[in-house]
């Protein structure tokens, strides 16, 4: 597989209701999105509990996930497949937030693996691309300490104005980036649509289950709140610390912008690209984002092809150096660089 590849929307199922900015970026009707609030984009990841929903098709009808399992070498570059094996090591969303998202936090690859039997845990980063409503916010991290008692008591109760007051709350506008590692809980505004980047999982622990989620088990993933609530951070973030992981962007010059905390490295790259008139791209398996404009894509070994806004692509790391060309916006997604974990 030596060329990018363009794909289609993959908006599984999920318990919160989207807005229109997805349908709205891709060009496409608007009467179904309510219902459709992500798009797993070039996911080799499935829903919690699920066989194949999550998953992104081919337009030859593979999986993705079969094949890059079949030539992982192809997709992912030889030092990838050493630090990783045959996984992406990558999930990127688009998400649309149509109401605000349940309190919630995600395990490490530690509490991961002792509980989940897995390699990866959920840290993520949002980018912001577009808000609606009056005050768009995020919350990330509980502004001051609290005792994993309080916290325990909360989650019984389903004290959701306790849970969401202890949250800092930040306005956010298009251009601001948030890295949410680990463990810290979190909650993403009504009206916010961002490109997330995430681990490969869908542990999504979550505390403010009332009014979201039919029942409590769906909320601790099986494992009971106590053991659950051992993976959450209820230490204090300040704003000195809430300035180590969220960025401002929206008026950095330049063809290509670093959009993430420094923090977010060992996880996960993400850039925006506008060319002046053309920019070139080291090989890596990739997934792009086309936010604005149109133009082209070329690869070493001569083939072509044209990217327009509201287009998702996945890029395998055989198709070599490329170049981006033409009068556009993309956001180009990368798994971490071999060695930086």
């Amino acid at each position: 597989m030596t060329a990018p590849i363009k794909l289609p929307a993959n908006q599984p199922a999920q318990f919160y209701r989207g807005g229109a900015a997805i349908a709205e970026l891709r060009g496409a009707s608007t009467q179904d999105s309510a219902f459709g609030p992500e798009d797993w984009v070039a996911s080799t990841t499935t829903r919690f509990g699920q066989e194949e929903a999550g998953l992104t098709r081919l337009p030859d009808g593979r999986w993705l996930r079969d094949a890059v399992r079949d030539d992982p070498k192809s997709w992912l570059g030889a030092e990838h497949v050493a630090a990783f094996h045959d996984s992406t090591a990558l999930l990127v969303k688009l998400l649309d937030a149509g109401q605000r998202l349940p309190v919630h936090f995600h395990p490490t690859d530690a509490f991961a693996r002792e509980h989940f039997d897995s390699h990866f845990g959920k840290t993520e980063a949002w980018i912001v691309v577009g808000t609606s409503g009056d005050d768009p916010r995020v919350h990330p991290g509980f502004r001051d300490t609290v005792s994993p008692a309080t916290v325990g008591e909360w989650v019984r109760e389903q004290d959701t104005d306790a849970m969401l007051s202890a949250l800092n709350s930040v306005p956010v506008r298009p251009g601001d980036t948030v890295y949410i590692p680990a463990g810290l809980p979190h909650a993403i505004g009504a009206g916010v649509f961002v490109v997330e980047l995430q681990q490969p999982t869908d542990f999504s622990l979550t505390i403010e289950w009332r009014n979201f989620l039919d029942d409590p088990d769906q909320g601790h993933l099986g494992l009971g709140f106590d053991t659950a609530l051992r993976a959450l951070d209820t230490s204090g973030w300040d704003d000195d610390r809430l300035a180590s992981i969220v960025k401002h962007t929206a008026d950095e010059p330049g063809s290509t912008v670093d959009l993430l905390a420094a923090g977010s490295a060992e996880f996960f790259r993400a850039d925006q690209l506008r060319p002046s008139p053309a920019l070139a791209l080291d090989p890596s398996f990739a997934v792009l984002v086309a936010l604005d404009g149109r133009g082209t894509l070329r690869t070493e070994h001569g083939g072509e092809i044209a990217v327009a806004k509201g287009e998702t692509l996945v890029v395998p790391h055989a198709a070599g150096q490329l170049e981006l060309a033409g009068d556009l916006t993309v956001i180009r997604c990368r798994p971490p660089a071999p060695g930086a974990r």
